[in-house]
This record gives structure tokens, sequence and C-alpha cells, in this order.
């Protein structure tokens, strides 16, 4: 039978939100005021090092912790996850998608929004908006008997991104479920053509570049008044990337709310034309 749930999957930091999750309690609270140069010191690093990035600025917030004797918790972290700011309607636009989907099909499919970030979960479980997510993928420590962070457990960079697509694909989403084994496409709960991912920029390529491929649709956005984002969102149109490039702004009648709607438009109609023709082969079959 054809499949009934759509699946948008999004980047977070400056996806959903202008600025890196860590820049707005996190770092500030470890005495860091100029987080471009923390930013720049990870940069540096990774590359003297030949070290991921991902690991380099989880092991500084660590480790500044550490000198600066400050307790830092997966509870401590939730509670920094109050303090993000979003772009332009974001807070709304999860409702009013899910009433669009509902609306435009007639009932008859449902959206889940999935978060899939190389940031912090434990950051991400403590936002204003986590109830609008079925899953949110992101980033873990581990922590000792005293709650301390002391090793990465969960590691998310751009290319591990696409394996969580896999998983909300195949319907494998806790990290212990293997997803190496065959699964026939019909068995498969959120076809990749019923995905639509929206991310930011070059950290983003693999992800976008998997949902396209596999019949699916993505979205590049930039924060309004900024060059070189808009920039590199024309170059990901241009390599043809992502369908769209938009303004990160998420309010209802503005051109990213458009291209998102105009996209379920185009996958509930499939979704139509396929049940009509199982419909078909149910009246011919003896």
């Amino acid at each position: 039978m054809p499949k009934n749930t759509i699946a948008l999957v999004y980047d977070f930091d400056k996806t959903l939100s202008p600025r890196s999750m860590q820049n707005y309690t996190v770092l500030p609270n470890l005495g860091i005021e100029k987080t471009g140069v923390f930013w720049n010191e990870v940069g540096k690093e990774s590359q003297k090092e030949n070290a991921e990035s991902n690991l380099v600025w989880m092991r500084k917030i660590k480790e500044l912790a550490e000198d600066g004797q400050k307790l830092i918790t997966k509870e401590y972290f939730k509670k920094c996850g109050r303090n993000i700011e979003y772009f332009a309607g974001v807070e709304g636009f999860f409702s009013q998608i899910n009433r669009y989907v509902k609306q435009a099909s007639h009932n008859r499919m449902a959206v889940r929004h999935y978060i899939i970030s190389a940031g912090l979960k434990e950051i991400l479980e403590g936002i204003s908006i986590r109830r609008e997510f079925y899953n949110i993928f992101g980033s873990e420590y581990h922590y000792d008997h005293s709650g301390r962070p002391i090793w990465p457990k969960v590691l998310i960079t751009d290319t591990i991104k696409t394996q969580y697509l896999f998983r909300i694909n195949k319907g494998k989403e806790n990290i212990n479920e293997s997803i190496n084994e065959h699964m026939p496409e019909d068995a498969r709960p959120i076809p990749f053509e019923n995905m639509i991912y929206i991310g930011d920029g070059i950290s983003d390529v693999p992800a976008m570049t998997l949902t396209k491929k596999n019949g699916g649709r993505s979205i590049a956005v930039y924060k309004p008044r900024k060059r070189k984002g808009l920039s590199i969102c024309k170059q990901l149109l241009k390599a043809n990337r992502v369908d769209f490039i938009a303004r990160a702004d998420y309010t209802k009648g503005k051109e990213l709310y458009g291209y998102v709607t105009a996209t379920l438009d185009l996958i509930i109609k499939r979704f139509e034309f396929q049940m009509k023709s199982e419909g078909n082969r149910r009246v011919l079959s003896p």
C-alpha cells in the first residue's frame, strides 16, 4: 500500500535558529564572550591536527568547564535550550504544516517533523519547540557518576546525517538498531519520496543530495540580509543539490512556506495517484 507518512527533516543551527545553539548560553556561561573566536579556534585546531571539528568543540567545552570549575550536566544543557531564539515564524510553522497536510490530503496523510543536528541533543531536548518533533538526533556526551560529561557517546557529522535519514526511511530510529540489512522499498514506512530536507549550507550537502537522489526534495535557507549565506544557497541550487532556496522566514505566506506547501502538494498528489492505481489493480485482479 502507498505510504501515508511525510517526514520534514531539519538541520538546526542557522536553519531553525540564527546562531549555533552553544552561543546562546553554554559558551557565555563558560566565560566566552566572543563566540566567534571560539569557533575560529575550533576550525584552526581541526585543520592543524587533522581532527573532526565536532569532536574538537565537544572536547573544548568539557575542558573550559573543568578549567573554570563549572559543573555542566545533562540537565544543565537541557536548561540552556530554553534560551535559544528562532527565525521568524518557526514557532507556529509546525502546527500550520500539520493542518495543511491534514486538510490537503483529506485526513489521509500525516506529517512527522525531525531534527538531525551536529549540535548537542541534550540542548535540543530543552528547546521550547521540542514537542513539535517526532524525534531529534544530535551529538551526545557520556556522563560519569557525578553527571559530568567525560566522552562523546554519539557524534553526528555532515556524512553521518545520512545514516539518520535511512533510519527514518526504514523506521529504525534507535541507534542500536542495525540499518544494514536489506529492507524492500515497499516495507519502508517513510519512503524518500515522502521526505523534505531543510538545511542552510555546505554541512547539509550529503543529506540534501541523498534525499534528492532518492526522490525526495531539499530546500536551502539563508539568514536574511546575509550575503554569504545567500551565495552558498545559490551555489547549492546551481549544483542541483536543492530544489529551492529561500530566506529563513517560516511565516505563513512567505516564500519558504510556499515552497514547502508546494512540495507537500506534490507528495499528496502522488499518494492519491498511487492509491487510485492500487485500487484499480484490486478491481482487475481475479
